[in-house]
């Protein structure tokens, strides 16, 4: 209570524990830690911070390609020689793409569609890089596109919108297998379980 009390009269405290509050998963509280520990912080490090927040907005961009996050265009996955071009997957968020990267198993390119589809959220998939993907691959040069979405309700409400709209157009199309847990994000999944994933791939009719 003291210290919504001091925030309530010192301005500056209340915009930053308001802004750290707008955050995913930051309750009341968890912001108004944040904010006083940003306050007992030294100049220096609050200040270091605060660069490489600007540094973030200012230099990263979307990869043109694939839409994954990146300093440069096209990012440095897409740029390869040796990445299979044939070969997409198609995950929810730029932080699955560092998850299926550290199995090693996969050498393909990615494309990042920003979410998934979730009605009760208000996403629709013309908010997602839907039509991104159907026109990669209407370009041509891709054989297998596999659906890496995260194992739970949006996420296979998501790879099945995807399924329906890509099939007519003939590519090949797969799902990573159940071995990951049901309702759980790929960010989480351990290297080994994502690895079997892969390998164990389903077709889907």
């Amino acid at each position: 209570m003291q210290h919504q009390t001091i925030a309530a009269t010192v301005e500056p405290v209340a915009r930053l524990i308001d802004e750290f509050h707008k955050l995913p998963g930051i309750g009341p509280k968890s912001a108004q830690r944040l904010a006083y520990y940003l306050l007992r912080m030294p100049e220096s490090q609050a200040r270091a911070l605060a660069d490489a927040i600007i540094e973030v907005k200012e230099k990263i961009v979307y990869c043109s390609i694939c839409f994954n996050i990146t300093d440069v265009d096209p990012c440095r996955i897409c740029a390869a020689e040796d990445r299979d071009p044939t070969r997409v997957c198609v995950v929810e968020e730029p932080l699955d793409v560092l998850a299926i990267e550290k199995t090693r198993e996969f050498r393909g390119r990615y494309h990042v569609l920003h979410g998934a589809v979730s009605p009760l959220e208000g996403i629709r998939p013309e908010d997602l890089r839907i039509d991104e993907l159907v026109a990669r691959v209407r370009a041509g040069g891709i054989d297998e596109v596999i659906l890496a979405t995260n194992p739970n309700q949006v996420g296979d409400a998501t790879a099945y919108y995807i399924q329906r709209v890509l099939q007519p157009l003939g590519v090949r199309l797969t799902r990573l297998a159940r071995g990951l847990p049901m309702g759980g994000d790929l960010e989480y999944a351990d290297e080994v379980t994502l690895s079997r994933a892969f390998a164990n791939r389903q077709a889907l009719s």
